[in-house]
């Protein structure tokens, strides 16, 4: 592991404020540590209030000029940014693996999703446009013209330490907003190397500043409540997104929240069972089922259910569990050994209620937080797998008889991100559209993803959208001029 030694030398250990690395007051630090070992990575500043606000008098002071930058030459920097990503990629590749589990191939396979994010709004950029034209008495031309927001508080989750960063520092840079970034406590390595490449592609200081922290909450509060912050972007559970919404709602803050998801998985009686068997392998095992976007409810034709269950039960058992930086890895370990007690405790209420293990992989017995993936059959209504997000390799299977039946399961949740259905039935395909409460639907897929298209949810997973030509729109105000004729 000599290269990820010299690697790891490598990533700033300091906060990002002012263009300047700067220590925490007192010089606090806390640890990063491998979740596959429990070593730690780094000792990196450990960010307080003071520090916090530091950083956002920066992106103040900053915002003035970024504003007023050409699109252009924003487009640019960011096009920069993207090729220095894709140049740094087995670097960032091994430093998520490192921190978060992942297996070496996801990471390379996030590197590549994220500076889509990059390339996208760069593209972006060049492209914000209002509309002039007479109003109906024919009295005055109507001006409407785009803004960019102002400042920008950033908080991105530990589960794609990279993507996530890009998802919205990229188009906050695209609309003009300068930013305060706040990684997550248990992955912020990729995000201070990500810095890094920010500032090496030409970006003016006080444009992004990063901080790092164990006090999130200390640190969000006073930010949250400055006047001088426009809007706040957060990406992470429900619970934590409803108690930020509570405290920007006195000052009306401006809002996105990309929250959890509880996603159903469909299988109809006429699907194409090997594809529903390899969509629902990257559904819930990509990322090591720690996504928001992971199948959490698989919803089985009764026709079709012992068979769909036994076939993915098949590929369950042969996946090899053990640390992300071996190439014969499918599966790295779970963040953290709470996240192996949850997964263990859903599993347990589960069977207590009437499932039963249909499948089984095998995990190392080491320090590491590792989780067998496993399958699960006849999962009974009252089970706490069924309302709450998994997030570990835990596929339930529950069966239905007919589309309306399951629709009703699919909807019976608090939560609306994402749907995935396989049919080969057009017609039920476009009422499925129509029908389940979801923000995004993979129609015989089971990865939605992109860049270029809009991502979030309805209900309680979330408000806004990120990506696609709407995802600019979160960062731009909208002014109406009206000029007499």
């Amino acid at each position: 592991m000599s290269g990820a030694q010299e690697l790891l030398a490598s990533v700033p250990t300091q906060l990002l404020v002012g263009g300047r690395w700067v220590d925490a007051a007192d010089r606090r630090t806390f640890a990063v540590h491998d979740p596959a070992t429990g070593e730690v990575l780094r000792d990196i500043a450990d960010a307080g209030p003071r520090e916090a606000t530091a950083a956002l008098d920066a992106a103040v002071a900053a915002q003035p000029g970024w504003a007023s930058t050409a699109p252009r030459v924003r487009s640019d920097l960011l096009r920069r940014t993207f090729d220095l990503v894709l140049e740094r990629r087995e670097d960032l590749a091994l430093l998520m693996t490192l921190e978060m589990g992942k297996p070496l191939a996801e990471s390379r396979g996030e590197v590549t999703y994220a500076a889509e994010f990059l390339r996208w709004f760069s593209e972006e950029a060049v492209r914000v446009t209002g509309r002039y034209g007479s109003n109906p008495e024919g009295s005055g031309r109507v001006l409407v013209s785009r803004h960019p927001v102002g400042p920008c508080y950033l908080i991105t989750p530990w589960n794609f330490p990279l993507a996530m960063a890009t998802r919205k520092i990229a188009p906050a840079l695209a609309a003009g907003c300068t930013a305060v970034l706040k990684p997550a406590e248990l992955t912020p390595l990729t995000s201070l190397l990500f810095a890094t490449l920010l500032e090496e592609a030409g970006l003016p200081a006080g444009v992004v500043n990063v901080i790092t922290t164990t006090s999130s909450a200390d640190v969000s509060a006073p930010l949250i409540g400055d006047p001088r912050l426009r809007k706040l972007s957060f990406t992470g559970s429900t619970p934590v997104g409803r108690r930020l919404i509570a405290q920007s709602a006195d000052r009306v803050l401006r809002v996105s929240m990309e929250l959890g998801g509880n996603a159903p998985f469909l299988v109809f009686e006429d699907a194409d069972l090997d594809a529903a068997v390899e969509g629902a392998m990257q559904a819930k095992f990509r990322n090591i089922g720690q996504a928001c976007t992971a199948a959490n409810r698989f919803l089985v034709h009764e026709s079709v259910s012992e068979e769909f269950t036994r076939r993915v039960g098949e590929r369950v058992a042969a996946l090899t569990v053990g640390r992300g930086t071996d190439p014969d890895v499918d599966l790295g370990p779970l963040i953290d050994d709470r996240a192996v007690t949850a997964v263990t405790g859903l599993v347990d209420d589960a069977v207590r209620r009437g499932a039963v293990v249909a499948a089984s992989g095998t995990a190392p017995h080491t320090s590491g937080s590792f989780f067998a993936p496993t399958v699960l059959s006849g999962v009974q209504p009252g089970s706490a797998l069924l309302t709450e997000e998994i997030f570990g390799p835990l596929l339930a299977v529950t069966s239905f008889a007919d589309e309306d039946e399951a629709v009703e399961l699919a909807n019976d949740t608090e939560y609306g991100l994402v749907s995935y259905a396989y049919t080969r039935d057009l017609a039920r395909a476009h009422r499925l559209v129509d029908r389940l409460q979801t923000g995004m639907m993979g129609l015989n897929v089971g990865v939605v993803s992109n860049a270029a298209a809009p991502f979030g949810g309805v209900k309680q997973s979330g408000l806004g959208r990120e990506g696609g030509i709407e995802g600019i729109d979160e960062y731009l105000s909208t002014k109406y001029t009206l000029i007499p004729a």
